[in-house]
């Protein structure tokens, strides 16, 4: 086969990226794989004799990565980013949980390291694309790119690209972006891929035991400049209703996020959610089910991937986590470029500072910004 042009893939050792090498073959691309070392695993709790490790981005990923690239004949190389992936994400999502945020690593890390760090990398070595497993879509109309959902929607990543650029997309290739999942899976067992098994990752690369409280705790002792070192007693703060009345002591605002109803530890006639968190007066703010929806948020930090930023008033639909179905609303200006408001038809709950609000016009991405907070 004669292959047209490169593309850099950044290759996980999961099922989606090794079946992206596939599909861009078969496309007549010549694929020069790069696994991303984010995360050393000796920091990690010992488990028995050894660190604990998830299922993403282990030392077994790194060789089921290579591995691939052995069976389809392709370059492969490991590029360090340990030094970036915690000054760029660790660092601030450690200092998000401790200022009464709930933060989107996988976003910053898409932001900085795969869709920055990594087409630096390939403009360096002459790669004029990079590829990556996301589930999602890139279209031109000859104007401008546009990103879409991936048509498989239970696997949809779109929500956590919306900070890709015009530049950016011109150069990124989703392969598997137009497959289902189950489809993927029967094509990595169809070629002899050892990834074909593989579950997906759930949790967080650098947490793999799910303990996010106990991980800030460590690393904000080891390693965030800048922190005060608290001790047990000086973390604790009242668990409160927002006229102030005490109904509790918590361990630290970072065991909290907004929307939470379990693990609490206060015993009440109504089951009781978090609907804020008070980082100065250290305080958790709890209240009925009802108090936990919000009529409309303000986002900071607002990107447009449209080439020209849309005229505001825009009628969406806007996706405030991950797994949230898209509500309509109403995005305005409210006077900066960067921070809009976004007024929902009907009531949301758990709008969560930290977390993304993501604008879409049918299956297209039209941009989103960061959740400073929610209007209760």
């Amino acid at each position: 086969m004669t292959f047209v042009r490169k593309v850099l893939l950044a290759l996980s050792g999961g099922v989606d990226s090794s079946a992206a090498a596939v599909l861009l073959q078969d496309r007549g691309y010549g694929v020069v794989g790069c696994t991303m070392q984010l995360w050393d695993a000796r920091r990690n709790p010992v488990d028995g004799a050894a660190p604990r490790v998830g299922r993403c981005c282990s030392l077994d990923d790194v060789y089921d990565a290579r591995r691939v690239a052995n069976l389809l004949g392709f370059p492969f190389y490991v590029l360090n980013l340990e030094k970036e992936f915690e000054a760029k994400i660790v660092n601030p999502f450690v200092g998000d949980y401790l200022t009464g945020k709930t933060p989107i690593p996988c976003t910053l890390c898409n932001t900085h390291l795969k869709f920055d760090r990594l087409i630096r990398f390939a403009e360096t070595v002459g790669i004029g694309s990079v590829a990556t497993g996301h589930y999602a879509r890139v279209e031109s109309n000859g104007d401008e790119y546009r990103l879409l959902r991936g048509r498989d929607q239970a696997k949809d990543q779109s929500y956590f690209l919306f900070e890709l650029t015009q530049s950016q997309l011109a150069r990124i290739v989703f392969p598997v972006g137009d497959f289902r999942k189950v489809d993927i899976r029967k094509l990595a067992l169809a070629r002899g891929l050892n990834t074909a098994g593989k579950r997906d990752s759930q949790e967080i690369c650098f947490i793999p035991d799910g303990d996010y409280a106990g991980f800030i705790e460590r690393h904000r002792l080891e390693s965030v400049a800048g922190l005060p070192v608290l001790e047990e007693g000086e973390r604790s703060g009242p668990i409160r209703f927002k006229d102030g009345t005490v109904v509790g002591t918590h361990r630290g605002i970072h065991h909290f996020t907004v929307g939470q109803r379990r693990g609490l530890g206060v015993a009440h006639r109504r089951p009781l959610y978090v609907v804020g968190l008070d980082p100065r007066e250290n305080a958790v703010v709890v209240g009925y089910r009802e108090d936990a929806y919000a009529r409309s948020l303000v986002a900071e930090r607002v990107n447009w991937i449209m080439r020209r930023p849309p005229r505001l008033p825009l009628a969406a639909r806007v996706r405030i986590r991950s797994n949230h179905r898209e509500a309509s609303a109403t995005i305005s200006d409210v006077g900066d470029g960067n921070l809009v408001r976004v007024e929902f038809q009907e009531p949301q709950l758990a709008v969560t500072p930290g977390q993304a609000a993501v604008f879409y016009d049918g299956d297209r991405v039209l941009g989103g910004g960061w959740i400073r907070k929610g209007d209760f």
